[in-house]
């Protein structure tokens, strides 16, 4: 496959994972902005969503006022924003239609069809009471393509590079989740309190977590050690660390064994992995939860661009 074939599948799937990743960290401002906040700065939980996403330098350099309008509209609809939802809908699509004749038809119509009804919004239409709907839609046309991937796609190494991308994104993100609230996972925190739990559903809301937390941990209450294991460790977890590097390790083997040649970003994943898969929480505590993160973040950035490297992606 040409590099700039591999590339462009890579990145269609980044994209179309981000779309989803930002959507729905709006979606969780909204829900904890409705609650009030006695005595709490009523801007916090929109400049968080900023930082999850890593928007908020990008933010400020706009000089914009952190109000829910503006960062709804930056998150949304901003041309410069490569996190926005705007960009990152474009750019699937832009990718996709490069490759067009590499990926199916199912998949072609997902992403086109949600950008030219993405078109049709219009920021002032999109009225408060109104976003959580128009989330929520975000979400199921990046489940919709994700369907069509999965369902009709030949697994061949288009397969593997437009996984990759899907992975590496949703990696990313956990991981800058996380380290942007870190403090409130740490052992410390699990004397409980109304105000931590508060906290720990929110995080887990905004990676999509909270229900399926109950059922890993059925007889348990929320706890910050609990918390910071599902998200990291457990790989039955779809969007924990762990999770995501299993996918990426097995494809990497499956695309090894496809061209029968191992490249070194191979075995980068797998030592990511293998760290992952044998991790313990109390070992990740005492060498600093913080310092994980930054250093597994620079890891997962590390692999992306060595498999850029070793597959001549343009």
């Amino acid at each position: 496959m040409l590099g700039r074939t591999a590339a462009s599948l890579f990145w269609m799937s980044r994209y179309q994972e981000r779309s989803q990743n930002t959507a729905r960290l709006l979606e969780v401002a909204y829900r904890i902005a409705m609650v009030p906040h006695t005595g709490a700065d009523e801007t916090e939980d929109w400049r968080n969503a900023l930082a999850c996403a890593g928007c908020e330098a990008g933010f400020r350099a706009k000089g914009g006022e952190v109000t829910p309008r503006t960062v709804i509209n930056y998150m949304i609809f901003d041309k410069d924003n490569p996190s926005s939802v705007r960009t990152c809908l474009e750019m699937a699509r832009n990718n996709a239609r490069s490759v067009r004749t590499g990926i199916t038809s199912d998949m072609w119509e997902s992403l086109n069809t949600t950008w030219i009804e993405f078109s049709d919004v219009k920021p002032q239409a999109l009225t408060h009471d109104r976003l959580p709907e128009f989330l929520a839609w975000v979400g199921q046309r990046a489940q919709q393509f994700r369907g069509a991937l999965l369902g009709t796609i030949l697994r061949d190494d288009g397969y593997y590079f437009s996984q990759l991308g899907h992975f590496v994104e949703r990696a990313d993100h956990t991981a800058r989740v996380l380290d942007t609230r870190y403090w409130i996972l740490l052992p410390d925190n699990d004397v409980g309190g109304t105000g931590h739990r508060y906290q720990w559903s929110s995080l887990l809301r905004a990676l999509s977590g909270l229900r399926s937390y109950r059922f890993a941990y059925p007889d348990a209450q929320l706890k910050a050690f609990n918390v910071a294991e599902f998200l990291i460790l457990r790989k039955e977890m779809p969007r924990s660390l762990a999770y995501c590097y299993d996918w990426i390790n097995g494809t990497m083997d499956d695309l090894t064994n496809y061209y029968g040649e191992r490249m070194p970003s191979a075995d980068l994943a797998a030592a990511i992995w293998s760290q992952l898969r044998d991790g313990q929480m109390r070992d990740i505590y005492s060498a600093g939860l913080h310092d994980f993160l930054v250093d597994f973040a620079a890891r997962n950035n590390a692999f992306s661009v060595r498999l850029a490297q070793d597959y001549n992606f343009a």
